[in-house]
């Protein structure tokens, strides 16, 4: 028909899972398709809104080791109405000095991590029939 103008298509909301992504990755290594998805689910949802806008402020603390500014993250949280994160932000309050640590030091147990990782896969494909001298060997001994 002439003379009649549409609106133009609105991007499809991504699926929730792909949404999760979007909210969990740096906003710089979001590709356009992502971005636009993403802006489509915090236009339909402003309490989804709100939540990305505290996981990627949370997430610039841990990045840039700021440690000290959790608490004033943890104010903001609270004047939100976001109660699941409200309940993260108090449990974060139990052990302050643990938090700030932790956010601040640049010190890493992944390595550590790894290796337990890498016993229990090489112990779980025993199936429990492995013994001790048999996972020494495997351990200890690998080439």
């Amino acid at each position: 028909m002439q003379g009649i103008e549409t609106a133009p298509p609105t991007p499809a909301l991504p699926k929730p899972r792909r949404a999760l992504r979007g909210v969990m990755t740096h906003p710089d290594r979001l590709r356009p398709h992502e971005v636009l998805g993403l802006k489509a689910v915090r236009a339909a949802c402003p309490e989804l809104d709100t939540a990305v806008e505290h996981v990627q402020a949370f997430a610039t603390l841990m990045h840039d080791q700021r440690g000290q500014n959790v608490f004033d993250w943890i104010e903001q949280v609270h004047d939100s109405d976001l109660p699941s994160l409200q309940q993260f932000a108090r449990g974060l309050l139990h052990d302050q000095d643990a938090v700030v640590a932790g956010l601040s030091s640049t010190w890493s147990s992944g390595q550590v991590e790894g290796q337990v990782t890498r016993v229990k896969l090489i112990k779980r494909a025993g199936y429990g029939r492995a013994k001790l001298d048999l996972l020494r060997i495997r351990i200890l001994l690998r080439s």
